[in-house]
């Protein structure tokens, strides 16, 4: 079978959108569509935080390219980036050039030129077996593999649609699973097993503004000085596929970060009509290692023993299913309160902001990743989050306010984690036997599912009521209040847990003994 070209990206809608009160149009638009009428459109409305979290890098590359913002050789960048927001929408010539010039790279199915967007035709004769489009949609299981969104049959898999095969296209080049994959042979030799994508496990942190114009614009990283289009190409730009026996491109601009560093190489079979996604071919695309060095991730550097030597290891901060956005507002903060002095990591902010609150200070973070297991093949949860207040005048000129906002996350989280000792160590107490017993670790996650809710609401509140305008040294926070609160919230979640041990004489001298715990002051960590 033979399907010459079908669903064009640029034209074709994929991809959904909420729009502006007001303002009417499709559920799902073509990329296109949505880069002229972008400042009309709020956001965009992907269920899948992975999903959304790779197409944004992609919507960020077409922003620069139509903008001409992918260079700043006169070192304007900045001010040609505001000209454009007074402008309120992306330049109609730029896009109209750039869609002209690139149509062809955008069908997703093509048979013509030999180049489907973002996928590797030579694995139709390098893979002789399939992986099957249970292992292309992420949120099934495939194989023997446990069922963690849902139960699926490999002998009567669901086809999903092209619309939708294209936002597992983005998850699999940006969060594929490492370890065993479907072989492919190369120069005579089958390999058959991958390193995972470039932002797997980690939690990418995005400026969102009141449109998706905004966000698009203030979501755009500078490019140095040096950089010029012809060398930092997008991966749909390039005239030839890359060898897979070499090593991975190394992106010399924002363009081949955002969209050129995959370590999976994909490609989908489509049905007669190329309505549907029936079977696909997902293996790996380079066996050398690559560069990984992503501007919306929180980079986080510690030392630790390697070969009997201490050395620094970086490493992008984890998503976590369970833990609110709020507790990584440390991240983004360029001005830390004086007790983090010594602590044994250190915190780079994503680089993303420094640009970002050039643009405009009323930005909000969103915050999308995938909790998934750096060793194996485990994928747990999709996280989202969006902060309810503006964030973006957390800048340089305000630093009483960023001590402050440090000092108020500190707080939240010590007494959270004296929530969590003080509940492991009253069962401890009362079953008198060891701190490690299993039994104590389901009481913990009872307690921190009433506090940590509650923190996250008593954080948003004291954060809408600090001093914006620099002139309060302690940055319009009360520290005695705000701990005071905190406590309390820690208390009520440790009596109610601990509510079932009070019951009997042992258990009640238990929960009292171990409340205490609750007062307990953090050390400071200092470093080694």
């Amino acid at each position: 079978m033979e399907l010459p070209r079908a669903m064009n990206l640029l034209d074709e809608p994929w991809v959904p959108v909420r729009w502006l009160p007001g303002k009417d149009g499709p559920e799902s638009v073509g990329l296109r569509d949505l880069l002229e009428h972008c400042q009309d459109i709020e956001a965009l409305d992907i269920p899948l935080a992975a999903a959304q979290s790779a197409l944004l890098r992609v919507l960020y590359a077409l922003t620069a390219r139509v903008t001409g913002l992918d260079e700043d050789p006169l070192g304007d960048w900045t001010r040609r980036r505001a000209d454009i927001l007074k402008d309120r929408a992306l330049p109609r010539c730029g896009i109209e050039k750039y869609v002209s010039d690139r149509h062809s790279r955008f069908f997703l199915f093509d048979d013509v030129t030999g180049r489907p967007w973002l996928q590797d035709p030579r694995l139709a004769k390098e893979c002789p077996s399939s992986s099957g489009v249970n292992k292309l949609v992420m949120t099934r299981p495939s194989g023997g593999n446990h069922a963690w969104f849902g139960r699926v049959r490999d002998s009567a898999a669901n086809a999903p649609s092209a619309a939708a095969a294209v936002l597992y296209l983005l998850m699999w080049r940006y969060y594929g699973d490492l370890g065993r994959c479907t072989p492919r042979t190369l120069h005579g030799e089958s390999i058959a097993s991958t390193s995972g994508g470039p932002l797997r496990c980690s939690l990418s942190y995005h400026p969102e503004g009141d449109s998706l114009l905004v966000t698009l614009l203030a979501g755009l990283v500078r490019p140095g000085r040096e950089v010029r289009r012809q060398e930092d190409v997008c991966a749909w730009e390039r005239d030839e596929p890359t060898d897979p026996a070499g090593a991975p491109p190394v992106p010399v601009g924002p363009c081949g970060w955002w969209t050129d560093t995959s370590r999976h190489a994909v490609l989908l079979q489509p049905d007669a009509r190329g309505e549907r996604v029936t079977d696909a071919r997902i293996t790996w695309a380079y066996r050398l290692p690559g560069a990984r060095n992503d501007p919306y991730l929180i980079w986080e550097r510690k030392l630790a023993t390697k070969d009997q030597k201490r050395v620094e290891v970086r490493s992008a901060r984890p998503a976590k299913a369970n833990r609110a956005l709020w507790r990584d507002l440390d991240g983004l903060l360029r001005h830390k309160p004086p007790e983090a002095e010594g602590e044994a990591t250190t915190v780079e902010p994503p680089k993303v902001f420094t640009t970002a609150v050039e643009l405009t200070e009323q930005l909000r973070v969103r915050a999308l990743g995938f909790d998934q297991d750096t060793g194996k093949t485990v994928n747990t949860q999709f996280v989202s989050g969006l902060t309810p207040a503006a964030v973006g005048h957390l800048t340089d000129r305000v630093p009483e306010l960023q001590v402050a906002v440090g000092r108020l996350r500190r707080l939240g989280e010590r007494y959270g984690e004296n929530l969590s000792e003080a509940v492991r160590k009253a069962w401890v107490l009362y079953t008198r036997g060891d701190p490690k017993n299993k039994r104590a670790s389901k009481l913990v996650p009872q307690a921190e599912a009433l506090y940590w809710p509650a923190a996250e609401r008593e954080f948003w509140a004291r954060f809408d009521r600090l001093d914006r305008t620099g002139e309060d040294p302690d940055g319009g926070l009360d520290v005695r209040a705000a701990r005071d609160s905190f406590l309390r919230l820690a208390m009520d979640a440790y009596d109610r847990t601990t509510d079932p041990l009070t019951r009997t004489v042992r258990g009640n001298q238990a929960a009292l003994e171990a409340r205490g715990l609750l007062w307990k002051t953090r050390p400071k960590r200092n470093k080694k």
